[in-house]
């Protein structure tokens, strides 16, 4: 994009490049060698020649220690273009990023400038852009290399430079523009939008009358917990997208950068009878451009001070009604374990009754069964203990053994048989106890979504609440 002095020969080319156009590129050659014949007295005044991939859709374009050009082309780009050796060292950082300094060729100067957001991974794939620029300050020409994936503005910034063509002798251009659309209206407005979802959210957890009927959580009386309580922590993550801190930093590197561009030019300023008209103009629309970009970054500070107070504003209602829900879900939590343990305790004291029952029905069986046993047997006329009784035991004892074991057997059995009956009676009940431990713990949840206050206010005044 070379913009002579005579607007004849303004161009705004855009080429698709192969690997020998990529080398025709880079040097100057064929297509893209400067034009031969031009008239008498016309100079380049500024221009910008850029390599630059958008919507690079490889998954892992933007991960640490990976480029997207073979390693010999990438060498040969930045040695040519005279591009910063530290942009490769900049592949893992975090956050917006902004660099520039002067390299330390004294004969045909630069500043080199770094800026990239990258961190960010969704779905397996990386998002994000970068820009490497150097500017020579000898020939006004600033190249540069920009990659960005589709989620990114890279397109639209290659856009809009296209048409600031009569601008592009500053080199802080694309990088203020790229900033114009990260901290474009869009990002406000999305925090206006979590704001509104903060009072719906208050209103669900604390009953602060701030919304219409028809944005309320619930409109059956019953507040669904975990739903709310993923809202928040969903809310409080879109609160802290693109954080003020980071940008307001991003906002002083960029000044100190344009303090470094201005001061460098103005020392290579040539004298004035060494210049023509249209290179007066265009150091003067330079200037005019240099003065614009700085009201427009302390703007941009202005803007980002009042975002920081708002988001933080955010952020403490944010946490007074988690704490809120937290409370509310202990107290509900406290009072069913006083019910349960309640009911443990009547159980406790039902069991202890059975078990003393038990205890006595055990003595008085231990106390009376031996002896009512022993005058059972010597009873029977087996035995005979009369004076002239002979013998004393009658040889058909055996018929009682004979008649009591398959007895005691039979009855041994039959209580097996039940037992096994009772197992399985036992396995009916427990099933049925499950059941009503799911009933009771849906009993149990339907109370914990029910609202616990039924005045629309929590206040107690006869104003109306302060709206902001």
């Amino acid at each position: 994009m070379p913009a002579p002095q005579d607007p004849f020969y303004n161009s705004c080319e855009e080429h698709a490049l192969t690997q020998d156009e990529f080398d025709n590129f880079l040097y100057q050659r064929g297509a893209f060698a400067p034009p031969d014949k031009m008239r008498e007295g016309t100079k380049l005044l500024s221009g910008l020649r850029l390599v630059v991939q958008k919507n690079a859709n490889h998954k892992d374009t933007f991960m640490s220690k990976v480029i997207s050009l073979p390693k010999s082309s990438y060498e040969r780009m930045v040695r040519v273009l005279k591009l910063p050796f530290r942009a490769i060292e900049t592949t893992a950082v975090v956050g917006p990023f902004f660099w520039c300094a002067h390299d330390q060729d004294d004969d045909d100067p630069h500043l080199q400038i770094v800026h990239r957001k990258s961190d960010v991974r969704k779905k397996g794939k990386t998002r994000g852009w970068e820009m490497m620029l150097s500017h020579s300050f000898k020939t006004n020409i600033t190249t540069g290399f920009i990659k960005g994936t589709p989620s990114s503005d890279i397109v639209k910034t290659i856009d809009h430079a296209r048409a600031c063509a009569a601008q592009i002798g500053h080199p802080m251009l694309l990088p203020i523009i790229i900033l114009s659309y990260d901290l474009s209206p869009t990002h406000d407005q999305k925090q206006r939008d979590a704001r509104d979802w903060l009072r719906r959210l208050e209103n669900a957890v604390s009953l602060r009358d701030e919304v219409e009927q028809h944005e309320q959580y619930f409109q059956d009386g019953l507040l669904e917990v975990d739903g709310l309580n993923r809202d928040l922590v969903e809310c409080h993550s879109h609160v802290m997208w693109k954080r003020p801190q980071a940008y307001w930093a991003l906002a002083k590197e960029m000044e100190r950068a344009m303090e470094k561009f201005r001061s460098k030019w103005n020392s290579m300023k040539p004298p004035n009878d060494l210049m023509n008209e249209p290179e007066k103009m265009h150091r003067k629309e330079i200037d005019k451009l240099h003065r614009s970009m700085q009201a427009r970054l302390e703007f941009y500070k202005v803007k980002i001070k009042g975002l920081e107070n708002y988001i933080h504003t955010t952020l403490e209602r944010l946490k007074v009604q988690r704490e809120a829900l937290y409370n509310i879900m202990s107290q509900r939590e406290a009072r069913l374990n006083l019910e349960i343990a309640g009911e443990q305790r009547r159980i406790a004291h039902a069991s202890k009754r059975d078990s003393t029952a038990m205890k006595t029905i055990s003595l008085m069986g231990a106390l009376f069964l031996p002896g009512t046993y022993l005058a059972s047997v010597f009873s029977m006329t087996f035995f005979n203990f009369q004076t002239d009784a002979h013998p004393i035991v009658a040889s058909q004892l055996w018929i009682y053994f004979a008649i009591t074991v398959p007895v005691t057997a039979a009855i041994v059995g039959s209580w097996w048989w039940f037992d096994r009956r009772r197992e399985a009676q036992y396995m009916l009940d427990d099933a049925d106890l499950e059941k009503n431990i799911d009933k009771m713990e849906k009993d149990i949840m339907f109370h914990l979504r029910k609202r616990t206050m039924s005045k629309a206010n929590t206040w107690n005044t006869i104003t109306s609440p302060t709206r902001e």
